[in-house]
């Protein structure tokens, strides 16, 4: 089994304990964010969704004493456009207690990043204060993929939809996904390759879809490889999660789009 299958069989799991157990709340105080698609599409630099991100099945620790709304207000402080909290326990230590709190310190558009296999997860992930929600292109069949995708902007969820190849990258379009991340690490094996963004974002050039590119992105030159194939948003884990100054990394990574030659 690869990695991701692993996963997948464990949020199979989940999933069967939340019907049990899980009923939607009713929010009365929802705190009004504003949308990612809407605020990342004409920003002169490039947006960053910045990460809260304890571990991986990859990295193994990275910052396992994290305090998640600290991170978080640090992020928004040094111009994040958007922040992501991993809520997945097992592989990467996280909880949606984090992106509970995280909801409560920030007004920034805000990703629950887990494996979306089931509606309960995004009713779960709304309540806790979402206002995107991850679907990830290699972990279900079209048909599903298409039912979540349409679920999730029912209840006014924006949707990352992210894809690793070409054929992924059509599956997008042919669902209607406007926010379209290329994951440059290959979910069953881990490796990282910044030219996965470079060959996957040329299916995407001339649609009107936000493009972001994700994994592996470390310094300034790895920003201008993907602007220049077309990402207006990068979103950065762990790169972020061990700087020693945020500020100063948000300031190298968020590069002016207007200098990008297409």
């Amino acid at each position: 089994m690869t990695i991701l299958d692993k996963i997948i069989e464990q949020k199979k799991r989940e999933v069967q304990e939340l019907k049990v157990i899980y009923s939607v709340q009713q929010l009365v105080n929802e705190k009004s964010r504003p949308s990612l698609y809407e605020s990342f599409k004409n920003q002169e630099n490039i947006s960053v969704i910045a990460e809260v991100k304890r571990a991986s099945p990859s990295k193994g620790v990275i910052n396992d004493g994290v305090d998640p709304v600290a991170q978080a207000k640090a992020y928004a402080q040094a111009g994040a456009g958007a922040i992501s909290v991993l809520t997945d326990r097992q592989f990467f230590k996280g909880s949606m207690a984090d992106l509970s709190a995280v909801s409560e310190a920030v007004a920034l558009p805000l990703l629950c990043k887990d494996f979306m296999i089931d509606e309960v997860q995004i009713d779960v992930a709304k309540d806790h204060g979402a206002s995107v929600i991850l679907l990830i292109a290699a972990a279900l069949p079209e048909e599903r993929l298409r039912d979540l995708y349409h679920y999730a902007r029912s209840k006014q969820l924006d949707v990352l939809f992210e894809v690793h190849d070409e054929k992924e990258a059509e599956m997008a379009l042919r669902i209607g996904a406007r926010i379209i991340g290329i994951n440059n690490r290959n979910l069953k094996t881990f490796a990282v390759d910044l030219g996965v963004t470079e060959r996957v974002a040329s299916v995407l050039k001339n649609e009107d879809c936000l493009l972001v590119s994700e994994s592996g992105i470390r310094a300034k030159q790895d920003v201008e490889q993907v602007a220049q194939a077309g990402a207006k948003a990068i979103l950065v884990g762990e790169t972020l999660m061990k700087s020693a100054n945020i500020t100063e990394t948000m300031n190298e990574i968020r590069i002016p789009l207007t200098k990008v030659v297409k």
